[in-house]
């Protein structure tokens, strides 16, 4: 599949089939995401893969704040992968000041180049995934036993697509770009 193929082709899916994925597969995805961008390629993005399907049920349970609709992503998922970020290294100078004015804003900006990254790989090798946002950090961080030098930036359900949503209408790149100049 060339770029452009997966750029549009990649959807969020929220249904899966039962077929397991690899860790072969798994360790293919992360091996791609880890050529995503970062501040000073500082390489903060992290990845817990969790198979066990009593950790993933508890996390659907207890730790995504009561938002039902993530809780059935999750209960439906074969592989749920915790991103994380190594803490006060994206956007920080080596004395521990910001580089910028922007503040922590850089961990989350390498957080979502990662994941997004992450999902174009599984996308390359027929794995759907949704990326979920409501959730307990602290509660995530605990089931998963995250070191505390890192902080959850986001869930990623994957599984092989039991469905093949259609693409949703786009902005036309008229309605997204300014031209200043020539």
């Amino acid at each position: 599949m060339d770029t452009k193929d997966c750029i549009r082709g990649r959807r969020s899916i929220r249904r899966y089939t039962g077929q397991s994925i690899t860790r072969e597969t798994l360790e293919q995805i992360v091996a791609l995401a880890a050529y995503a961008p970062s501040w000073k390629n500082t390489q903060v993005a992290r990845y817990t893969l969790v198979t066990d399907r009593a950790l993933i049920e508890k996390l659907a349970n207890e730790c995504v704040l009561g938002f039902t609709h993530n809780t059935a992503i999750l209960l439906n998922c074969n592989v749920l992968a915790v991103q994380s970020i190594v803490v006060k290294h994206s956007g920080y100078e080596r004395d521990g000041s910001f580089s910028t004015a922007m503040g922590t804003h850089w961990e989350s900006f390498d957080a979502g180049i990662s994941a997004q990254t992450f999902c174009l790989a599984a996308h390359e090798l027929g794995v759907g995934t949704c990326i979920l946002g409501v959730f307990d950090a602290k509660k995530v961080a605990e089931a998963v036993n995250l070191p505390s030098t890192q902080a959850a930036s986001c869930l990623i359900a994957m599984g092989y697509p039991a469905e093949n949503p259609a693409a949703p209408a786009r902005k036309s790149a008229g309605e997204l770009i300014r031209f200043i100049g020539g």
